[in-house]
């Protein structure tokens, strides 16, 4: 046997991180024969049209190398979605690269414009990935809080964590786990201290297409000054329910995607090339799968918010996104929001995310985050058991 007190250390940044919130649970869920409403992905497959174009592309080929930015027709298609949805003119062969998913098209962002020292401001609650990358590149985060019930901007606090070594504001909008959606003046307000400070944005949209009621997704890009400062990321897998398939692409101006392309390049060099193809098509689908596909998951989350409200939640509105915040105070739990998702996956079969995992430290302790990108059918049966268990 191996004597490990002989082995140098491993990495001490990320191996200071442990399982992901997402991996416990699930296993959890797994474990107990739980709903799983805790993960974030959708139990029925996209559309049949972009699989059986990818199947078809499989079987004929090529399955070599595509090009390192992504196959031109992917990021043409790209390009024709910025102009058709958000009037972003955009050259698809300057400013388009197509990624292994979003999250590595964060890592690109992050390896690519950040040097060790730089000063990078994030708003929690966070997805997990942030903070591990941005850690071990040497750069330095600077903690910004939205909270609930409402989500407010802190713009003392925002303003006071920008300064002269700010490099980068990573945002998320519509934002995981919150569904907060941000607004024309809050964006335009960032945006102020962007162009102030010289910074950068890593604009995170993966749930561009997931915008409920009223509300509408406006990216940073769209505003006066940010057009060269922001790289946009999209994600096919939250656009057409194939997250399986991790086909992310980022548009950003010329002389940032230069640096992000050489991180690309080093991290995974390329995307498998029938699955390129197949959402080039999809990006061209008409209105009317965007629409039936946000009404869709509206219906969906309506359905579940108001399930929980009966059950006892107090439910909080989700603009955006696959998510539901709820408070789960009414019942009285003694035990903060870790163990009350421990508690209904062993006693009510229900599975959920403590919101505080998307905070660093002192997050709030009483809220837990549903997905509601399921079927109807099974988000009834977690409504039911839950009403079972609580009613």
């Amino acid at each position: 046997m191996a004597d490990d007190t002989m082995k140098k250390p491993v990495n001490e940044i990320l191996s200071g991180y442990g399982t992901t919130i997402f991996e416990v649970t699930s296993a959890l869920a797994l474990k107990h024969n739980s709903i799983n409403l805790g993960q974030g992905f959708p139990d029925v497959d996209g559309p049949e049209e972009i699989r059986q174009i990818a199947a078809d592309a499989l079987m004929t080929g090529p399955n070599q190398y595509p090009p390192l930015m992504g196959l031109p027709e992917l990021r043409q298609a790209v390009a024709r979605h910025n102009k058709r949805f958000y009037d972003l003119d955009v050259d698809w062969q300057t400013e388009v690269m197509v990624t292994a998913g979003a999250t590595e098209a964060l890592c690109d962002c992050f390896m690519g414009l950040l040097n060790p020292g730089d000063e990078v401001v994030l708003i929690e609650p966070l997805y997990d990935s942030y903070l591990p990358i941005i850690r071990h590149i040497g750069a330095i985060p600077k903690l910004v809080r939205v909270e609930p019930p409402h989500w407010e901007l802190p713009r003392e606090e925002l303003e006071k964590a920008f300064s002269d070594k700010t490099k980068l504001l990573v945002l998320n909008s519509p934002m995981n786990p919150s569904g907060k959606v941000f607004t024309k003046d809050e964006l335009s307000f960032l945006a102020a201290l962007v162009e102030k400070h010289d910074a950068y944005v890593v604009c995170d949209e993966v749930y561009e297409h997931l915008v409920f009621d009223d509300h509408q997704h406006h990216p940073l890009m769209t505003l006066p000054g940010m057009r060269d400062r922001c790289a946009r990321i999209g994600s096919a897998g939250k656009t057409f329910s194939l997250t399986g398939w991790k086909i992310g692409y980022i548009t950003a101006s010329p002389h940032l995607m230069k640096a992000i392309a050489k991180a690309h390049q080093f991290v995974t060099f390329t995307v498998v090339p029938n699955l390129q193809k197949a959402i080039a098509a999809g990006l061209d689908f008409p209105d009317d799968y965007y629409r039936d596909f946000t009404a869709g998951m509206q219906a969906q989350r309506d359905l579940l918010a108001t399930g929980l409200r009966d059950v006892g939640f107090n439910v909080l509105d989700s603009q955006g996104t696959y998510f539901l915040t709820v408070d789960f105070s009414p019942f009285g739990f003694d035990g903060d929001d870790a163990e009350f998702c421990r508690y209904i996956t062993l006693k009510a079969g229900v599975t959920a995310v403590p919101t505080g995992a998307f905070y660093q430290e002192g997050g709030p302790r009483n809220f837990v985050r549903f997905c509601f990108c399921k079927q109807p059918s099974l988000l009834n049966e977690a409504i039911d058991r839950l009403r079972k268990f609580f009613v």
